[in-house]
């Protein structure tokens, strides 16, 4: 027969195995789900979607566009690469890299009319841009990123809050050209809706509409008068006043919101 004291301290060793066992279980356990976290990693999802954001190309022209001046999908995206970086560089003082007129392609060294548009969650943030351009097309692009950022009057500076939030947009222009019309009937037939770019002028007085805006005022009628009181000229002065009138197209590309 066993001795009942050794039968006990065998239950005891026994308990304490599986007490340990049970407790290297719940370690590996542990770590086995630690694991798999790392696999699957909680990341800030305002970062994601900078990462993955994705380009837009838009060709707002007609069949008279001379599409030999459209850019690739990967040069829209490198020139929205460098707006972006110019500003964050602006923004948080950081170090300023050059441009290697070698490495960069040919058509970056063109002449071209852009503009920069800002916008956070759908709200315009700041645009700025040169319809007859005084530099080259990638150095347009900068300047005009610091410009619609920081320098458009209608808005304060943008700031390191607000820079995971922006969403950007850049236009190339073609060279405007004058359109010529009789009357006010004259000028909606000839003006193409969702197409035009406009520049109106009498006087000091100048404003300019990118082709984008026709998203907000598809009405011809109100997208002359709201352009006409950019100029700082009464709404109806379209209609009653004889205005010098340039049509230009555009090629933007903008961040995939």
């Amino acid at each position: 027969m066993m001795n009942p004291v050794r039968k006990s301290r065998r239950g005891f060793l026994s308990d304490r195995v599986n007490k340990r066992f049970l407790s290297f279980a719940i370690v590996i356990l542990f770590f086995c789900l630690l694991g798999l976290g790392g696999l699957y990693p909680e990341k800030n999802d305002k970062q994601l979607k900078k990462e993955v954001k994705k380009t837009v190309n838009k060709k707002r022209g007609d069949e008279k566009m001379d599409t030999t001046k459209w850019l690739s999908e990967d040069e829209g995206k490198y020139l929205l690469g460098m707006a972006r970086e110019t500003i964050k560089n602006r923004l948080f003082n950081l170090e300023k890299p050059g441009i290697d007129r070698k490495d960069t392609p040919e058509i970056f060294q063109k002449r071209l009319g852009t503009f920069v548009t800002i916008n956070i969650e759908g709200n315009l943030r700041g645009c700025i841009g040169h319809i007859i351009p005084r530099e080259t097309l990638i150095e347009g692009i900068k300047e005009n990123a610091i410009n619609a950022a920081f320098r458009d009057p209608r808005f304060p500076p943008l700031t390191k809050e607000e820079f995971d939030r922006i969403d950007i947009e850049i236009s190339i222009l073609t060279s405007p050209k004058g359109l010529s019309y009789t009357d006010d009937k004259d000028l909606l037939k000839k003006l193409k809706a969702g197409i035009h770019g406009l520049i109106i002028k009498k006087g000091p007085c100048e404003a300019t509409f990118l082709p984008q805006v026709w998203e907000q005022l598809p009405n011809k009628e109100e997208f002359l008068s709201h352009l006409c009181l950019k100029a700082g000229l009464s709404a109806d002065s379209w209609k009653t006043e004889k205005l010098q009138v340039s049509t230009y197209q555009v090629q933007a590309f903008e961040e995939e919101k």
